[in-house]
């Protein structure tokens, strides 16, 4: 008899790919929309100088609500859901890595690590133009902007949704060229595959150990719910310092990681490093709760018909 307390672990091989991408892009458009206010404060939070606007994440939630409003805490959003695409390429790269991997070796930690790199390498060459645009109108409070580029109105009267977007992407190119919209790849890469390559194995690990330490009849979604939000605290613990300099990059416009380094330790010292790491690990709590359940539903759901009552999944 199988064991119970084993979680099995869907792979690319048992999905019906037509369910997997239409089930896949609803979810993550409903996990975007859930997330993104505290995207948009870790941003800010991570690009001020010192503590001269917030104090942290609670008092930038409220400052924003009070003086823009629900949409200040949303600006950014509709360009933002471009990367919908990334999505799909990632787990697209991730499952058929880990496909490749296991043909030369079967260990979940190694095809988990270099199936999590890979799949943010893609994602990233995708998502970096889309995030550098999204993150000037993050930048865009009532009236001034923390940013390099400043949303020009027309008239005294607010530009609409898309106006502001042409007009921060006309300023980026006018500036810096087709290169202006991959400023901080390097830096994305460099905080993003690491990221992704850290989450998997530690969500399989966490997911294990907890298996171990429960009774047999423990739902596995439940066990699995759990394991994600400790793999991404674990990971954005790891990678923020240069999650807070990726940011300094892209939105103030700077062309060296290393002076990027130097200027906020001379400035604010180590402990600059951990901006906006409560806000980015109180984001990744519910989201990722949200993303584990919602992605292995979605892949229980998108299995093959013959394979549904095959196992205890």
């Amino acid at each position: 008899m199988e064991d119970k307390r084993n979680i099995p672990i869907i792979e690319w091989e048992h999905l019906d790919k037509r369910k997997f991408y239409v089930f896949g892009i609803c979810m993550t458009m409903m996990i975007r929309v859930s997330v993104y206010p505290f995207t948009l404060i870790r941003t800010r939070l991570q690009v001020q100088k010192g503590k001269s606007l917030y104090n942290g994440t609670f008092d930038a939630f409220v400052k924003i609500l009070r003086t823009e409003g629900t949409a200040g805490l949303y600006r950014g959003f509709l360009v933002n859901t471009f990367t919908l695409i990334s999505g799909q390429c990632y787990v697209t790269t991730y499952e058929l890595t880990r496909k490749y991997v296991s043909r030369y070796n079967n260990n979940n930690a190694v095809k988990s690590l270099v199936a999590g790199g890979s799949a943010s390498l893609v994602a990233q060459s995708i998502t970096v133009p889309i995030d550098v645009i999204s993150q000037h109108l993050m930048m865009q409070r009532r009236g001034e902007s923390m940013g390099r580029f400043k949303v020009q109105n027309q008239d005294g009267k607010r530009m609409l949704v898309f106006g502001q977007t042409k007009d921060i992407i006309v300023q980026i190119f006018k500036a810096d060229g087709l290169r202006g919209f991959y400023r901080g790849y390097v830096a994305s890469l460099l905080t993003y595959i690491p990221n992704s390559a850290v989450w998997w194995p530690f969500y399989h690990f966490y997911a294990e150990q907890l298996s171990s330490l429960t009774p047999k009849d423990c739902p596995h979604l439940l066990l699995q719910a759990i394991s994600g939000p400790l793999a991404a605290a674990t990971a954005s613990t790891l990678t923020n310092p240069m999650d807070v300099i990726r940011a300094r990059v892209q939105v103030e416009g700077k062309s060296s990681i290393i002076l990027t380094f130097k200027q906020l330790m001379a400035e604010e010292g180590p402990w600059g490093l951990t901006k906006g790491l409560s806000a980015r690990i109180i984001s990744a709590t519910p989201s990722t709760i949200v993303i584990v359940v919602g992605y292995e539903t979605l892949k229980k759901l998108s299995l093959r018909p013959e394979l549904v009552d095959s196992r205890h999944w």
